[in-house]
């Protein structure tokens, strides 16, 4: 699946259940990378709330879900030039929502390793962000702890895809296990 819009991390263990759970939702496949799903959904931020459900109604339920992370940008690339590229222009409509805020992005990276640095290109987009509140005269910071909002990116292969959550929905939806 090419097009994937969430991202799964699986506990050691609970591949298989974890998938029967999964397509009670939408459509789930493999990936090439140990204990992690995609999925393809109309609407992905709805499935964490049917999860949170799920987990109120059976609480050992989604217990071999370790991570789920719903996407609503996502791009494709093939070098470093084009992620940062592209990334920079995924992340730019945020800056509003930004704006005087606390917040950090974290990033998952599957794939090109040795091309591609977690924690270069956090820190690349960091800057990036923090340069265009600047800019617009509404100065946001770094916060790694209880932040306002965290920027979510996941790659698989030669796809990124990214959410903006803030620290009420962090809170709301501890499957999206950020930090």
């Amino acid at each position: 699946m090419h097009d994937w819009n969430v991202v799964v991390t699986v506990r050691e263990g609970g591949y298989n259940r974890s998938r029967k759970l999964l397509a009670c939702f939408g459509e789930v496949e493999r990936t090439d990378f140990y204990n992690i799903l995609v999925m393809r959904m109309a609407d992905p931020l709805i499935l964490l709330e049917e999860l949170r459900e799920e987990s109120v109604r059976d609480p050992g339920g989604v217990a071999d879900l370790a991570r789920v992370m719903p996407v609503v940008r996502a791009f494709t690339f093939q070098t470093l030039q084009e992620f940062k590229v592209k990334a920079r222009e995924s992340v730019t409509p945020w800056l509003e929502v930004l704006a005087g805020k606390s917040f950090h992005l974290r990033m998952h990276r599957r794939g090109f390793k040795g091309k591609l640095s977690g924690m270069e290109e956090e820190h690349f987009l960091d800057k990036y962000l923090l340069a265009g509140l600047e800019n617009a005269g509404t100065p946001g910071r770094l916060a790694f702890t209880d932040p306002d909002a965290i920027i979510a990116m996941e790659t698989i292969g030669p796809r990124a895809g990214l959410s903006l959550w803030s620290r009420e929905e962090l809170a709301r939806f501890p499957l999206l296990h950020l930090d």
